[in-house]
């Protein structure tokens, strides 16, 4: 049954957009929205074969019987609706994502259309990806932003800076990615603030790859801010950044409506058989079901004829398109895949190219393109498939003569990138001129942040050089990018591409120096140390600074594989032989002083190391670090200082290291940062800082999709003392063993023995610790694990296991010779001596660590004091110890150990009460990471900067942490429930 082809439309222009929708779409021409609905039913003129353009009629996408002023779209009744429900959510305060995806043609433009449409009261940016600008870094992102980019006064200023850096409005380092997308979110929360606001992404699996991380990244922060964000995609599986979003796949139509659309899409007869075949293989596409009759006579659609042999369905829409092309003009070809080959859809700029081409646009007849493109304020295809077709159907000499129109339209000084690769695009002999360019412009690139862009620059400069050295050194350089961005299959192909340029000597280093690093960056294992020391030996007669540096980075990786360096035979012991070998540079920097004192470390042993090290540490906290020298070389001063127990250094140089990485946004320097501070404030007695570090550091992993261990929380499970998270920690080390990461292993047996120690089970944790001592090689960790092998060898009446423990400590503390130190050597003599000898040495202990940051050592020698004047009989001079213990413990949230004193102050006849504090209620995990940095002080943008949140999400989520808890202000967070602290 045929369906009237047409209902008029008294004005398409202002039919388009719904009542009270603000466009805030960057010189979008607003027509080319109606394209996919028009083409929804594909209506034809009465009485003609030739179909109607999309400024003639609205879509015929009204469901019978429906009289919304919003019409619902055929066969998307569901979808449609979901849509409106995420409208009213954001119009209600709330903010939502969704992605949207499926095949070419199934109708996801449409959706987006009838959402601008659905949005009154709404400000709306719609913004697509273009497959001509993947490379381009953060173009996806400027198309979007630039509406909004009045209001970046309004965010704070690292924020800002990084957002004006990635766009090429100010210079600056080279923005991290995640603190764009932190940019991002705050201003689209700024512009949210004044009017809810929706943001459409058309073909988002075109978009460069640092805007799809950046969106994707807005998209799952998204709580409170009135801000609708919804992507479509081809295939979500294709592009990861959205992994985790809400998700919407689109099905072909019902056959019922995809007959009544074919039956709309044709004028005259239609055989039963005919029209059932083309539902079936089209499997209800609406693009499919429009496009594929198109080039059939009426008497094949109504006697019925064989339909060619099944093929890819977007290769037959694709053919549809290119059918057109056929029997139009050649100008108008021409300029067709002058708009295929540009990114910018920039009228303007095409006048330009197509006069340089010799085709005169202004006699041109600009709306006789059959359909495939709409030319208004801005030049937009009908469909991608339209232009790809375009593309396509052109040979390759008329596309680098398109290229190279536009690179002659382009401006040199505004858009020199986007002009030298269209350059680059343009030619097919090698150019040296061309690829120095290119060079050039992968670093203004890398300038922005840009490092997929600078990729591709190079990728490009490296095909188009002439000469086999500079091809090389090119190579390497792209290959460095592509490992930077996580891409180890083009790092990989550029490393062939170089390694097929008959490198010399260096650059034959330099290949093997990339291949090593992209196996430690994917995982800090075993494997890693040896790659590196190959490639830090070959360097050696080459570039003597550079091979120090990469016998440095091999004793690093060696430190992470720690015990399980023995899987290859290459651990710390070996790269230092070898690394010892090296010339001594005459003036040594921060990174050289690292090198000598752990080359002598894992030679020559502790004490000869010692001077060494105090020597580089005292380098590092008297002198500014660059910035590249401190993300480098910070976590490997940090765990010297850990070692040397020197409790100032640490602090100081923790700190710096946490700053450092915070204002540059390194986020997976931040987490190795943030770790090593959660120990040290664990040990400082600083649990609420700790616990705060740790949501931090949980939330960074998360954003960087990181797969490290999390070594700060596990520290904080153990000394927290709950017997569940024995387990946890268990399966933590588990984790480290599989991934080749002996350090791992050592800290969790080292807090499993904590652990135990504080729930007084002791012969569990002296087998713990005696593993967790067994491993020097891993700094720091192992010390930790010798002081609780002492006390739980003592308990247990093992006196040889604790002399011989004690014997191992006390060689190292002494060559230390910090408070902390000699404190914990005077807790542990005190231990393994005679009762008439001990107390001096408790005594010592808690005065030398009275003098220290380290206050939860300080707590733990004063329970030992305690529990050793209770067994002497002297009960007063016990209890005094034992209280202020309880309380020291209570106060640092160490729940065993506290309950390990008050079970000792209870057999000295103290009567406690128990300190009972408000439970924690019903907060959820994310109330309670703001509730706890609102406590110490930190404003909402300061918050939302630390949690990646708008400061519109932490005031919904304080909002919600008064009312759970009965305050009113900031102030009374100071009573945190203690399951919050």
């Amino acid at each position: 049954m045929q369906t009237d082809p047409v209902q008029a439309v008294a004005d398409v222009g202002d039919a388009e957009l719904g009542d009270g929708v603000e466009d805030l779409s960057y010189g979008r021409c607003r027509a080319p929205c109606l394209v996919p609905l028009a083409e929804w039913l594909g209506v034809l003129c009465p009485g003609s074969d030739s179909w109607f353009s999309s400024r003639d009629l609205i879509a015929r996408c009204v469901v019978p019987g429906k009289t919304e002023a919003v019409p619902i779209l055929r066969g998307r009744q569901s979808e449609c609706r979901q849509l409106q429900r995420l409208v009213d959510a954001v119009r209600h305060g709330d903010s939502r994502a969704l992605v949207i995806s499926g095949e070419a043609g199934i109708g996801k433009s449409a959706l987006l259309t009838y959402l601008e449409a659905e949005a009154s009261g709404c400000s709306v940016v719609r913004v697509a990806g273009v497959q001509a600008e993947v490379e381009l870094a953060y173009a996806g992102l400027h198309q979007l932003c630039s509406p909004l980019l009045d209001r970046l006064d309004r965010i704070p200023a690292p924020q800002r800076d990084a957002l004006r850096t990635a766009f090429g409005l100010g210079s600056g380092p080279a923005p991290d990615r995640f603190l764009v997308g932190l940019a991002l979110l705050s201003l689209m929360a700024a512009a949210a603030a004044e009017r809810p606001l929706v943001c459409a992404v058309d073909d988002a699996q075109w978009l460069d790859r640092t805007s799809s991380e950046s969106l994707a990244f807005v998209g799952r922060r998204l709580m409170a801010e009135s801000v609708l964000l919804v992507f479509a995609l081809r295939d979500s599986a294709d592009v990861q950044s959205f992994a985790g979003l809400p998700q919407l796949v689109l099905p072909g139509l019902l056959p019922e409506d995809a007959k009544d659309l074919l039956a709309a899409a044709i004028p005259g007869p239609l055989d039963e058989g005919v029209r059932d075949r083309i539902v079936a293989e089209t499997r209800g596409n609406p693009l499919a079901l429009l496009e594929l009759p198109r080039g059939l006579t009426y008497a094949e659609l109504a006697g019925g004829f064989r339909l060619p042999e099944p093929q890819d369905l977007s290769d037959r829409i694709e053919s549809s398109f290119q059918r057109r092309l056929d029997v139009l003009p050649s100008d108008t070809r021409r300029l067709l895949l002058l708009a295929a080959v540009d990114p910018t859809g920039e009228p303007a700029l095409l006048y330009r190219a197509a006069s340089w081409l010799g085709v005169k646009v202004d006699g041109h007849d600009l709306t006789g393109f059959d359909g495939l493109l709409e030319w208004g304020t801005r030049v937009i295809f009908c469909h991608p498939l339209a232009r790809s077709a375009v593309y396509r159907a052109a040979p390759p000499e008329q596309r680098r003569e398109a290229h190279r129109a536009l690179a002659e339209a382009t401006d040199p000084v505004r858009d020199a990138d986007r002009r030298i690769w269209h350059l680059a695009h343009a030619t097919q002999e090698p150019d040296e001129g061309l690829a120095a360019e290119l060079e050039h412009s992968a670093e203004r690139a890398q300038a922005r942040g840009g490092l997929a862009a600078a990729a591709a620059f190079l990728e490009r400069a490296t095909q188009l050089t002439p000469g086999r050295t500079q091809q090389v050194w090119r190579a390497l350089a792209a290959a460095r990018f592509e490992l930077q961005i996580g891409a180890p299959d083009s790092t990989h192909t550029m490393l062939s591409i170089a390694e097929e340029g008959d490198p010399d000597d260096l650059q034959r280093a330099h290949i093997d120096l990339l291949r090593a690093e992209a196996v430690f960056a994917s995982s800090r294992g075993h494997e890693a140390p040896g790659l590196l020391l190959s490639a830090a030996h070959r360097l050696e007669s080459l570039d003597t600074k550079l091979a120090r540096d990469t016998y440095l980075d091999a004793l690093s990786a060696a430190m992470f594989a720690g015990r399980l360096a023995v899987r290859t035979g290459v651990g710390v012991a070996e790269v230092a032989q070898a690394a010892r070998r090296t010339p001594r540079s005459r003036e040594p920097d921060h990174g050289d002083l690292l090198f000598d004192a752990l080359v002598t470390r894992f030679s020559d042993g502790y004490t000869a190391a010692v001077p060494l090290s105090k020597r580089a540490l005292r380098a590092f906290r008297s002198s500014d670090l660059t910035l590249e020298d401190g993300l480098r070389w910070s976590w490997l001063a940090d765990a010297i200082a850990a070692d040397l127990w020197d409790d100032e250094s640490w602090d100081v140089l923790g700190g710096r290291h946490v700053r450092l990485a915070r204002g540059a946004g390194a986020l997976g320097e931040l987490v190795l940062a943030l770790n090593s501070r959660i120990v040290l404030e664990l040990f400082a007695g600083h649990s609420g800082t700790a616990v705060a570090l740790t949501d931090e550091a949980s939330v960074v992993t998360e954003t960087i999709g990181a797969g490290s261990m999390p070594y700060g929380a596990l520290w904080l499970a153990a000394w927290q003392g709950r017997e569940e998270a024995l387990a946890l920690i268990g399966a933590w080390a588990a984790e480290a063993a599989a991934r080749g990461e002996g350090i791992g292993q050592t800290v969790a047996q080292a807090a499993r023995a904590l652990l135990l120690n504080g729930l007084r089970q002791f012969e569990g944790a002296m087998a713990e610790a005696r593993l967790a001592s067994e491993s020097p090689q891993e700094l720091a960790a192992s010390n930790w694990g010798l002081t609780e092998l002492i006390e739980a060898a003592v308990r247990t009446g093992h006196d040889k296991v604790a002399a011989d423990a004690f014997a191992r400590l006390s060689q190292m503390t002494s060559a230390s010779g910090t408070e902390w130190a000699h404190g914990l050597e005077a807790r542990s003599r005190a231990l393994i001596s005679d009762d008439d000898s001990a107390e001096p040495f408790y005594r010592e202990a808690i005065e030398r660590l009275g003098h220290t940051r380290v206050r939860a050592e300080l707590a733990r020698a004063g329970l030992l004091y305690g529990e050793w004047l209770r067994r002497r009989g002297r009960r007063q001079d016990a209890r005094e110890q034992l209280r202020a213990a309880h309380e020291m413990f209570t106060e640092m949230g160490a729940e065993a150990f506290a309950e390990r004193a008050r079970h000792e102050l209870t057999a000295v006849g103290e009567k406690l009460r128990r300190r009972v504090l408000p439970a924690a209620g019903q907060l959820t995990a994310r109330e309670a990471q703001v509730a706890r940095l609102a406590r110490d002080g930190l404003s909402n943008p300061e918050i939302g900067a630390r949690l990646f949140l708008s400061p519109r999400t932490v005031e919904y989520h304080l909002g919600n942490v008064f009312a759970k808890l009965g305050i009113t202000s900031r102030h009374e967070l100071d009573r945190l429930p203690s399951g919050v602290r």
